[in-house]
């Protein structure tokens, strides 16, 4: 009977593993858009945690104020970043059932 229960888990372990590598494949098809400074700058960072685009407003463009720049840039892409990580959590926790797995890639 412990070899069934092995085997079972065993099963279920290939297919949390099956449903990961999905979970990772699908990440790349992921963008989150971010914006800050009222929508001044915006970043957009892709499932591979990459920063894919960032606009800013000429409007924010003072030469008197770089740091506030500065900022808002930091601002929009930690935001967009953070949006991905939710979304990879997520995914995980669906196919975990919410369990937090060490050593788990989200």
């Amino acid at each position: 009977m412990a070899g069934m229960n092995m085997q079972e888990m065993m099963k279920q372990a290939r297919k949390m593993q099956e449903q990961l590598a999905q979970a990772q494949e699908s990440m790349k098809d992921v963008t989150i858009d971010a914006s800050a400074g009222g929508g001044m700058v915006k970043a957009t960072v892709n499932g591979d945690l990459e920063l894919v685009s960032i606009q800013i407003d000429p409007d924010a463009l003072d030469p008197e104020d770089v740091d506030l720049l500065q900022d808002m840039i930091a601002a929009a892409v930690n935001e967009a970043i953070r949006g991905v990580s939710e979304v990879a959590s997520k995914q995980m926790s669906s196919i975990t059932g919410g369990l937090n797995i060490p050593g788990m890639p989200f």
